[in-house]
């Protein structure tokens, strides 16, 4: 980046029941369970089935990437308990361009509560307080059902499939294109 990313948000992103705060610590027993899903360590950094000190390192990996010019790392909590339930990123390496990634995962024992689409919807309006950027886009498989309603209910349209297009797991997939465009 040429130039360093915006000032972390002074009043943390919120919609719907969830809060999306600094990654802490105390966050490393999220990162275990996330580390349980067979699918999450295949798409990130998180090592399968995480000991203590794995979880530990992937936090302190996510606790640097807004120094590093690589974006802004959440972790999605309950707004009531402030309990971690999981984690999403805004991805800023294209922002010279106007241009974000997401992604955002939940821990398995808190899915199918709306918790992924309502930090996706607060992770989608914090990027449009980031000047220059007008399109944040998600890239998602095409039989992963689950985070492409998520996707749809943030209010992403898809735009198209992109062939061959990512390695994961060490085999090219096909990758959804959705995007949200700041009008």
């Amino acid at each position: 980046m040429s130039a360093p990313l915006p000032a972390w948000p002074a009043t943390p992103p919120s919609h719907d029941g969830v809060v999306l705060r600094r990654v802490r610590e105390d966050d490393a027993a999220m990162a275990r369970e996330l580390a349980t899903d067979p699918y999450v360590p295949t798409i990130g950094s998180l090592p399968a089935d995480a000991g203590r000190e794995d979880a530990l390192d992937w936090v302190r990996r996510q606790q640097e990437r807004h120094a590093s010019g690589a974006g802004f790392s959440f972790t999605i909590a309950d707004a009531a308990t402030d309990a971690a339930l999981g984690h999403c990123g805004l991805w800023l390496r294209e922002l010279p361009e106007g241009r974000a990634t997401a992604g955002y995962s939940v821990a398995p024992s808190s899915r199918g509560k709306g918790h992924a689409a309502a930090a996706l919807t607060a992770l989608t309006a914090f990027g449009w307080t980031v000047p220059g950027l007008f399109r944040i886009a998600l890239y998602i498989e095409p039989w992963n059902v689950a985070s492409i309603r998520t996707a749809e209910r943030a209010g992403y349209a898809r735009e198209g499939l992109l062939r061959s297009h990512q390695v994961i797991d060490g085999r090219r997939r096909d990758m959804a294109l959705y995007a949200a465009v700041r009008l």
